[in-house]
């Protein structure tokens, strides 16, 4: 549930992406940062390994305007996509309104796909909450690379919600602000509804 002062009148949520290990989540947060007004992002905190993945959260907060004269205000997180990183996962994942799961479009990598979607699902499931309840939207990263899955394989295999689909290159930034304007949309729209 988002977070309402009514003191400062702001709005403030929390967007997670998910996904398995070097699939792109980093790369999505770091192309937001670069790409927003400096007066609409706060600082991007990364805690990275030394073999530059993401041990625990990437973060950052970005403003997005005004929703009935509250400022609306997204807090951006990653979670690490190597499985021995669960806890973390769960912690992070903790409270979230809207997520963007960034899935890697190489056939080699449909197996950590798959094991990262039922990650979500349970981390998600143990807080009462589902695919159903929470803002989600897909995101098929990596569409430049050689050796992909089709945007059908990758909708049957990882979409049977039917939520809404982007393809990207984050490291480009194709569909990176598609896909975050899309969840924020879902989250503002719930909200909104009183969800």
């Amino acid at each position: 549930m988002p977070y309402i002062n009514q003191h400062t009148r702001e709005i403030r949520c929390k967007i997670v992406y998910y996904g398995p290990g070097l699939g792109g989540k980093t790369t999505n947060l770091e192309y937001i940062h670069r790409r927003s007004a400096e007066e609409a992002r706060g600082n991007l905190v990364s805690l990275t390994t030394a073999q530059d993945r993401t041990l625990y959260f990437d973060f950052m907060p970005l403003s997005l305007g005004k929703i009935r004269g509250y400022d609306a205000k997204f807090q951006l997180y990653t979670v690490p996509g190597q499985v021995v990183y669960e806890q973390s996962r769960k912690l992070i994942l903790g409270n979230v309104d809207g997520v963007v799961f960034v899935a890697d479009s190489q056939t080699a990598r449909m197996d950590a796909n798959l094991e990262s979607l039922d990650s979500l699902r349970v981390n998600l499931a143990e807080q009462g909450k589902s695919l159903h309840t929470v803002p989600c939207v897909m995101q098929w990263n990596k569409r430049d690379l050689p050796r992909i899955a089709t945007v059908e394989e990758l909708s049957g295999l990882l979409n049977p919600h039917d939520l809404p689909e982007f393809e990207a290159v984050a490291s480009e930034g194709t569909g990176v602000f598609d896909s975050l304007k899309a969840v924020a949309k879902r989250v503002l729209t719930k909200l909104k509804r009183g969800e």
